[in-house]
């Protein structure tokens, strides 16, 4: 069998378990033969099929996400390492980082609420080349792959520290920060989810309680005190989210303004002191 057949197969097996089975197709067979999926269009589709594809198309089969096959996943322009201690970085938490890049480009100091693989705070460090940054995370498996993405991104202008937020004196010794970014656990925990969401990501980095907002009432409570003078907090928010979760910050003193998503939708709230 050569490659443009296995492809040609693999993307009738997987059009029950994915949206994009013809390009998954092709990413896992890039990945299988350790080229890229242009070199493999261009130049292996005639060649012989590898060992090693079968087993990737069980996984995807088993709505396992690509991005954790191959073990990595662009976001903002880098190629971040990602793995199941991590949720996948998506295009939509990218206007975290328009946001912050357009109204604090003179930010020197930054904090990432809940790192995961260091998206944000990695993204914002490379287009900040004079600011510094700490990542934090709850979860010691994601700080180690957050560390592996900074060491080869930024190297030493990010420190990752383990605290959880919802734990007394998580913040003692942090600092204040130019541009605090979150993107918080925020679905409800009776959603519908994908199976490739749901049994696939970690628990502990999407869901937030019956309605979606448990860590955004401890957490943004705790904003200002972690803001310097005219600092800026970036918050992504689910799509029907916004007057909840601005309510929450006004409550806490921070005024708030909606950014959307490239496609229309509510995604992040710029919160500041009132």
């Amino acid at each position: 069998m050569t490659v443009a057949e296995a492809i040609r197969d693999a993307t009738a097996r997987l059009a029950t378990s994915s949206d994009t089975a013809h390009l998954d197709a092709e990413l896992l067979m890039a990945h299988a033969l350790g080229v890229s999926r242009s070199r493999l269009l261009l130049a292996h589709m005639r060649d012989s099929l590898p060992d090693g594809f079968a087993p990737l198309v069980d996984r995807r089969a088993n709505h396992e996400p690509v991005a954790y096959i191959l073990g990595h996943q662009e976001f903002y322009g880098l190629p971040l390492r990602v793995g199941p201690a991590v949720l996948i970085p998506r295009g939509d938490s990218e206007v975290l980082v328009d946001v912050a890049l357009a109204e604090r480009p003179a930010a020197r100091m930054v904090l990432d609420c809940g790192t995961g693989s260091g998206a944000l705070l990695l993204a914002v460090l490379a287009h900040l080349p004079e600011a510094h940054g700490i990542g934090i995370d709850r979860s010691a498996a994601a700080l180690a792959v957050a560390a592996a993405n900074a060491d080869a991104l930024v190297g030493t202008r990010a420190r990752l520290l383990e605290r959880d937020w919802t734990r007394p004196g998580w913040a003692d010794g942090l600092g204040r920060f130019d541009l605090v970014l979150a993107n918080p656990p925020y679905v409800e925990i009776d959603a519908a989810l994908a199976p490739s969401v749901r049994d696939h990501e970690p628990a502990g980095a999407l869901f937030a309680g019956a309605d979606g907002l448990d860590d955004y009432r401890v957490l943004l409570p705790q904003l200002p005190a972690l803001l310097a003078p005219g600092g800026l907090a970036l918050i992504e928010i689910g799509a029907t989210q916004a007057d909840a979760v601005a309510a929450i910050a006004g409550a806490a003193g921070l005024a708030a303004a909606l950014h959307r998503d490239l496609n229309g939708l509510p995604r992040a709230l710029a919160l500041a002191r009132s």
